[in-house]
């Protein structure tokens, strides 16, 4: 089984599919780390020896920010936003969606469950 910083990676998938495993690694860095190691995308996880698996975690290691680093660096820059009181940091800190997307009906993912207010009472007339 690979082990790259610290995440198991998938034995059965593609090189390129299975470093996206890896938080802070999409497509176009794995493609990247796999030219960069002259290894093919298409060569799957398990076939990779221990001189390519070597060559991929030196390559990440030095020249790209991922999981525990990246997390932080990223709650670091939402604590900016959050302390300097800009309008992102207040959407933050309200929970609603930060890039100008509607609330109205959508940003359930952000608000949460529905919080149902009951409407007014008629009163009845005589």
């Amino acid at each position: 089984m690979a082990r790259i910083a610290g995440i198991d990676l998938p034995k059965n998938k593609r090189g390129e599919i299975g470093l996206t495993y890896i938080y802070g690694i999409g497509r176009s860095t794995a493609r990247y780390i796999l030219e960069k190691a002259d290894i093919n995308y298409d060569k799957k996880v398990s076939e990779w020896n221990d001189d390519e698996l070597t060559a991929i975690r030196s390559i990440i290691n030095n020249e790209i920010k991922v999981e525990g680093a990246l997390r932080s660096e990223v709650q670091m820059n939402i604590k900016h936003l959050l302390d300097i009181a800009c309008y992102r940091g207040v959407r933050h800190r309200k929970g609603l969606p930060v890039r100008g997307q509607r609330t109205r009906t959508n940003s359930r993912t952000r608000k949460g469950k529905r919080k149902t207010v009951a409407g007014k009472k008629k009163v009845a007339k005589k």
